[in-house]
């Protein structure tokens, strides 16, 4: 029987989730689809475009995270980019939105059916949604995602065996192929890829659904209003609140700690 605590959380308790969790495989092939048939054009639009960049959040060695979706703050990408004027180095704003649009309707219907469902049934309740590749030989280093109005589910799309793994706290979590995890990211946390094979997730980044709706949103629109004029390119997904502090290591080590004095 699986355990859970206050930052590891039963996915059961979110009951929108299990739409992602029912369609899993059709999100999947939307993925493998994707990768598969989409030009050198569209590739490099994807990753210049769709996907949320991080200035903060460190790698040790060469190894890469790659990421891009179709949800960013509760909008579809093409809206997102629209609604803040997003200008890129090869695409202006409303050219970058309108390419965004046929891309997402192209290759991925079947998951923004989901977001649809799940965002018209449960008040908007989903903020982002989007692929996140883990390279072979990836280790991220120890930080946070500052987000305390939010969850992330990661829903397992591509999860080859071997040791690909979530540190956080005192815990090794392991993702699985169609199976939901929920994590606090607000917790310090360090993931890995020690295989010689990509893993690729859908995250899925939510109200959490105890905290008051008027507070939660007036916190990320202050928060995404701070990270679009630090890096436009983020999203509003990452910020330089994200970094670990002093404070987060100590966290992490007593959490070490008090594990190992049960076990003594």
């Amino acid at each position: 029987m699986e355990s859970f605590n206050e930052y590891h959380l039963d996915p059961q308790q979110f009951l929108f989730l299990e739409r992602f969790q029912d369609n899993w495989q059709v999100i999947r092939d939307e993925f493998t689809h994707f990768i598969n048939r989409v030009s050198h054009q569209e590739l490099k639009f994807t990753y210049e475009v769709l996907g949320p960049k991080n200035k903060t959040i460190k790698t040790k060695g060469n190894a890469k995270y790659s990421a891009f979706g179709i949800l960013f703050k509760g909008l579809f990408i093409e809206e997102y980019i629209k609604l803040h004027q997003i200008e890129y180095p090869d695409y202006g704003s409303e050219d970058a939105s309108q390419k965004a649009l046929v891309l997402r309707e192209k290759y991925f219907p079947n998951l923004a059916k989901v977001i649809e469902k799940v965002n018209s049934h449960d008040d908007a309740i989903l903020r982002n949604v989007y692929f996140g590749t883990f390279h072979p030989g990836l280790d991220i280093k120890l930080h946070v995602n500052y987000n305390p109005h939010m969850n992330r589910g990661y829903l397992g799309l591509i999860v080859p065996e071997g040791d690909i793994a979530m540190k956080i706290c005192h815990e090794q979590l392991y993702w699985h192929e169609g199976k939901i995890m929920v994590l606090d990211h607000s917790y310090p946390h360090c993931p890995h890829n020690y295989t010689d094979y990509d893993r690729t997730v859908l995250v899925i980044d939510f109200f959490k659904p105890d905290k008051p709706r008027e507070e939660v949103i007036q916190f990320e629109k202050e928060q995404v209003t701070q990270r679009m004029q630090d890096n436009p390119y983020s999203l509003g997904v990452f910020g330089k609140s994200d970094k670990a502090q002093v404070e987060d290591f100590i966290k992490y080590g007593l959490a070490h700690q008090l594990e190992w004095d049960k076990a003594l």
